[in-house]
C-alpha cells in the first residue's frame, strides 16, 4: 500500500539547463507507476508555475492547452482543476539549476511540511555548490579532491589568474560552482586563456571555481540510493567522450560512449560503489544522487555531486537501472516510498 496518493512532479528551473530539466520531469512522470498515483506535472520557470498536465491512477494522461493551465497555489502548494482543490502528497523534484538544486526549492517544501524526493534543503545547498562540496569533504581518506582556487565576481581576475597557473600548472578546468550541464566551463591549456574563461564562467554565476587537471585513466559515474535499509549504489559508467572531456557537446550530442557497466576491474567498480555510499551518508542524502569521478594513477578523484541527475531515457541514471537489471518504474516507486 502506497503511503501517497496524489504524486507532483516539478520540472523546468531559472537556469540554462531548464530544457533538459523538462525533458526529464516529462520522463519521469511518463514512469511513475500508473496504477497507484495520481500525477500531476508542474511546470516552473521564473515564478511561474503552472499544471501542464495530469494522470489520474489508471487513467490516461491529459494535457493542458497553453492558455489554459492552471496556475500552482504557492501559499500551500495545490492547485485547482475542474473546481476540485487538489493539494500533493509528495513532490519528485526533477529541477536542474536553480531553484531545485539549490536549497531553495527543498526549503519551501520543508516550511510546507510537504515530503519530496531529494536531499534536504541544506544538504541540497552545500552539494551543488562544486566549492563548498569540496571543502565539506576535504580531510577524508578514502578519495582526492584535485586542488582548486576559488574566485568570486568583482575579484582582480587578471592578478588571479596569474596566481592561479604559477601554482597549479596546465592544463586547468575552469567551472561555476553553482553550475550543471557542463554550461560555462572551459578547459585551459594555455595561460593566456585563463582570464576570458573566467570571465566565461561567471557568466552562470557568481563564484568560480578552477581545478587543476588530473591526468585520467577512466572518467566513471555511480549513482546512489536508498531503499529504507541503507544506501544502494547502482552499477558504474565509464564515460568515453570524443571530445577529451564531458563537456556539453559529448554529453547532450551524442559525442561519447557511456559503457555500462563499466569495462573496468572489479575492485575499481567496487571501489567506486563504496566510496559513493560512504560520500552520500557522509553529506547526509537522501533520494536518489550520482557521484563524478576520475579514476587516475594515484587514486580516484571525487568530481561533483548531481543531487538532481538527468532522467531521460538516454540519461545515465536509466541505464544504470537497467543494467542493474531493475524495472524503471518500480524503481521510481522506491525513490518515492522511501525518500
Amino acid at each position: 500500500m502506497s503511503k501517497y496518493q496524489s504524486v507532483a512532479v516539478i520540472y523546468g528551473s531559472d537556469s540554462s539547463e531548464w530544457e533538459v530539466a523538462c525533458r526529464s520531469g516529462e520522463f519521469t512522470a511518463s514512469r511513475i507507476d500508473e496504477f497507484q498515483y495520481d500525477v500531476y506535472e508542474i511546470f516552473a520557470r521564473f515564478g511561474q508555475w503552472r499544471l501542464v498536465a495530469m494522470r489520474k491512477a489508471n487513467s490516461m494522461r491529459i494535457p493542458f492547452p497553453e492558455g489554459a493551465q492552471p496556475e500552482v497555489d504557492k501559499t500551500d502548494f495545490s492547485v485547482r482543476v475542474l473546481g476540485e482543490k487538489v493539494k500533493f502528497d509528495f513532490v519528485y523534484i526533477m529541477q536542474h539549476g536553480a531553484p531545485g538544486e539549490t536549497g531553495q526549492l527543498q526549503g519551501y517544501f520543508e516550511m510546507l511540511g510537504i515530503p519530496f524526493s531529494s536531499c534536504s534543503a541544506f544538504v541540497t545547498t552545500v552539494a551543488f555548490d562544486k566549492y563548498s562540496c569540496k571543502s565539506y569533504l576535504r580531510g577524508l581518506d578514502y578519495v582526492k579532491l584535485a586542488p582548486d582556487a576559488f574566485i568570486r565576481k568583482g575579484d582582480d581576475v587578471d592578478a588571479f589568474a596569474k596566481k592561479t597557473v604559477d601554482r597549479l600548472g596546465l592544463p586547468l578546468f575552469v567551472k561555476p560552482t553553482n553550475g550543471g550541464s557542463s554550461f560555462g566551463i572551459t578547459k585551459v591549456t594555455r595561460a593566456e586563456d585563463l582570464p576570458a574563461a573566467v570571465r566565461y564562467a561567471f557568466s552562470e554565476g557568481e563564484t568560480v571555481i578552477v581545478e587543476k587537471g588530473i591526468v585520467t585513466e577512466h572518467e566513471l559515474t555511480c549513482a546512489v540510493y536508498s531503499d529504507g535499509e541503507g544506501p544502494k549504489a547502482l552499477p558504474v559508467i565509464e564515460i568515453i567522450s570524443e571530445t577529451g572531456w564531458f563537456d556539453y557537446d559529448a554529453k547532450y550530442n551524442g559525442r561519447s560512449q557511456e559503457v555500462c557497466p563499466a569495462e573496468i576491474p572489479d575492485t575499481l567498480a567496487q571501489q567506486v560503489q563504496d566510496i559513493s555510499r560512504r560520500l552520500y551518508s557522509h553529506l547526509g542524502c537522501k533520494g536518489l544522487v550520482r557521484m563524478d569521478y576520475i579514476a587516475a594513477p594515484d587514486g580516484i578523484y571525487f568530481l561533483e555531486v548531481n543531487i538532481i541527475p538527468g532522467m531521460t531515457n538516454a540519461s545515465l541514471v536509466p541505464k544504470m537501472v537497467r543494467a542493474a537489471g531493475m524495472n524503471f518504474t518500480d524503481f521510481l516507486t522506491t525513490i518515492i516510498e522511501n525518500a
